[in-house]
């Protein structure tokens, strides 16, 4: 596995042309009276082409914007979802995330959508150890959901990986009804693997009611949290302007505000645990307390499902996925009934 996360070898479907000229459908979702200049390949995508806007506004003032484009209806739901969620992170948190515009459908291309959205003048830097954590933690907690329930409105991706979140009224049942999906999901991309199939009933049987149901039982409880969805460090860096943290590529829902962490146990994620560990002064771990770094890899684990079925040509993936299968399942073989005995016994 490389150490950048950046080893997907897949061909990027959409058009050169899709970044070559302004499409009129863009200019209509620019403000009024601007006018484009040049329109520049920018930043670097697995599975999209982006480019930097250079324009003047109606009063005469040089602006920038931020293209990205996608092609086929996988990369149309992708700039819906990705639209959504950055809309939903800027109206709690505007300062944490470009601006978005709109997102459409191209006029002159066949079948290329675009999402729109400010250009920020990033960094490569990672972002600051003292004030990131503490703006997830208000981003965390801040972002509530609509309806009260675990989920989202509208399918994300994991890179090209889609998730259909839909809505579950716990932390417990949402996670268990979408992380059976990405299972079989696995094993397509995959293949099929009777070690992974074997484990995948304690797993569920056993390890997931263990870690997740005492979160919201015997009196706790947790409250749905707006989250980025996939915070590695290619999705976070620095503002030059404004000096402060910034992220992008937003694969969002509702969840136990924790899952955000679990992209930070990652080897290959430069946002490592002492990023954890000072998250956790600005949002205390939830109780029960002792069972956070279980939770952590717990979450981990979901996105070492996601990884394998993203980087479908690199066994390293998998071998990490079956690892943590392993520890989890062989520390928690009685499950949520034998914690709970034992939770009643003291």
């Amino acid at each position: 596995m490389g150490n950048e996360h950046t080893d997907y070898t897949g061909e990027i479907d959409v058009p050169v042309e899709a970044i070559q000229k302004i499409d009129p459908a863009v200019v209509k979702k620019l403000p009024q009276g601007t006018e484009v200049k040049s329109v520049t390949a920018h930043g670097a995508s697995f599975w999209t082409r982006t480019a930097r806007l250079d324009a003047v506004s109606e009063d005469n003032k040089d602006v920038q914007y931020f293209l990205k484009t996608s092609y086929g209806d996988r990369g149309r739901k992708m700039m819906s979802g990705e639209f959504v969620s950055m809309t939903t992170i800027h109206s709690v948190a505007p300062h944490l995330v470009p601006k978005p515009l709109a997102w459409g459908t191209y006029e002159d291309l066949d079948d290329v959508h675009f999402f729109l959205c400010e250009f920020r003048n990033m960094t490569d830097e990672l972002p600051d150890i003292e004030t990131f954590p503490v703006q997830m933690a208000e981003l965390h907690r801040s972002g509530t959901s609509p309806n009260g329930k675990f989920g989202f409105s509208v399918t994300t991706y994991h890179g090209n990986t889609p998730i259909e979140h839909g809505w579950s009224d716990t932390w417990e049942d949402y996670f268990t009804r979408t992380t059976k999906v990405l299972f079989q999901m696995e094993q397509e991309a995959q293949g099929p693997n009777p070690e992974i199939l074997e484990l995948s009933k304690p797993f569920f049987e056993k390890v997931v009611p263990r870690l997740l149901r005492p979160l919201e039982t015997d009196g706790r409880s947790i409250r749905p949290a707006l989250i980025h969805g996939d915070l590695w460090h290619g999705n976070a860096t620095m503002d030059g302007d404004t000096d402060q943290p910034v992220i992008f590529d937003a694969a969002s829902f509702y969840a136990h505000n924790e899952y955000e962490l679990g992209v930070w146990r990652q080897s290959w994620n430069k946002i490592k645990k002492p990023y954890r560990l000072r998250y956790y002064r600005h949002f205390p771990r939830a109780q029960p307390e002792e069972d956070f770094d279980d939770r952590n890899l717990l979450y981990a684990t979901r996105v070492n499902i996601l990884d394998s079925i993203l980087y479908k040509g690199e066994d390293s993936y998998r071998e990490v996925l079956l690892t943590s299968l392993r520890e989890l399942v062989e520390k928690f073989p009685g499950g949520y009934d034998e914690w709970k005995q034992q939770a009643d016994e003291k």
